[in-house]
């Protein structure tokens, strides 16, 4: 009891301090980043193609965040739980604007917990706060087979980027890697004897029950996660085609298969919580990655801070809908529900 008590003031204290540490390493990389380049070098020429490519930009970003609340919905509909397309665009949105501006996504994703978990009306039925979690698991679950399979597939399409040294080598760890760890997850989530002895408990543990309960669902329905696997491609490619104008925005020359290849790897790495938004990390990324076509340090610098303002700009479009949307209450103050934890709240 006493080291569960130690563990739990540890990971507390992890939790509260880990912020600031997130802060403090975002603003040493971007000293070192400062030291690299050339800030005049980083500024595009700005003229009307420019601000054209970069408006295109923001377009295809906010294009992605509609088809992310697809995606959302197709997995929903999968887990047998049909819900408007409006309300999750509302929810994405929403969660888009605060993981902007917050240090990680979680916010973003338990606001779309909550969001989703709400008390709705008849004709739009909420799920119960389990559900609604394993929803946004399994959303991200997708996400994750995804990445790993369009950098693949660019680097196959264009077997010239396999031969580029520590980028090549690169991209190909970081997809193997985490193809390997969802497969690793989904082996755990899925097995009656991991993850499903938690679908029949109470309290906190139901959520994680939930998820393996969605996800035999989801298996039982080959046609609807092939829907949610081909929306899922399709937000990536959209994120894809915003760093291709993005590109054109900054007269960066590289192709559309080596961002097919490239841009997927370091959405990979700039999610890892170490620096808020993946300041640094994303910039540092294209760094390696470019370099070996021709992109030099300071371009790719530019590319990483376009790519972070054009989705801080689409992102501002949720700014009303978490502004204005009414009081939810929080997914864990809802009250125990029935035993399957995929049940619709009462």
């Amino acid at each position: 009891m006493g080291a569960q008590g130690t563990s739990g003031q540890l990971l507390r204290q992890l939790r509260r301090w880990w912020p600031v540490a997130r802060i403090v390493i975002t603003v040493g990389m971007l000293a070192v980043l400062v030291q690299w380049v050339r800030l005049r070098s980083i500024l595009p020429r700005w003229d009307a193609a420019t601000f054209a490519w970069l408006a295109a930009g923001v377009a295809c970003s906010a294009l992605a965040i509609v088809l992310s609340a697809l995606r959302w919905q197709r997995v929903l509909s999968a887990m047998e739980i049909p819900t408007r397309i409006g309300r999750l665009v509302h929810a994405s949105l929403a969660s888009q604007f605060v993981s902007s501006f917050l240090p990680s996504t979680i916010g973003g994703d338990a606001l779309r917990v909550t969001r989703l978990s709400a008390r709705g009306t008849d004709a739009d039925p909420s799920p119960s706060a389990p559900a609604a979690f394993a929803s946004v698991v399994l959303d991200r679950m997708s996400g994750w087979l995804i990445l790993p399979m369009l950098c693949l597939l660019g680097l196959l399409i264009n077997p010239a980027l396999l031969h580029l040294g520590r980028s090549s080598r690169a991209a190909i760890a970081l997809s193997t890697l985490t193809l390997a760890a969802l497969v690793g997850t989904l082996a755990v989530a899925s097995n009656p004897r991991l993850g499903g002895r938690f679908a029949d408990r109470k309290g906190w543990l139901r959520f994680m029950g939930a998820v393996h309960l969605g996800l035999e669902r989801i298996r039982r329905r080959p046609a609807a996660a092939a829907q949610v696997v081909g929306v899922s491609a399709a937000y990536q490619l959209a994120m894809v085609g915003a760093s291709l104008l993005a590109c054109r925005a900054l007269d960066i020359r590289i192709g559309p298969t080596a961002l097919l290849a490239f841009v997927p790897a370091v959405a990979i790495v700039q999610v890892l919580p170490v620096t808020i938004g993946g300041l640094g990390l994303r910039e540092g990324a294209f760094a390696l990655f470019l370099h070996p076509l021709g992109v030099s340090v300071d371009r790719a610098v530019a590319l990483g801070l376009a790519l972070y303002a054009i989705h801080l700009m689409s992102s501002l479009l949720g700014a009303p809908s978490f502004a204005f949307a009414r009081r939810l209450p929080r997914p864990d103050a809802v009250a125990p529900g029935p035993v399957d934890p995929l049940a619709p709240a009462a």
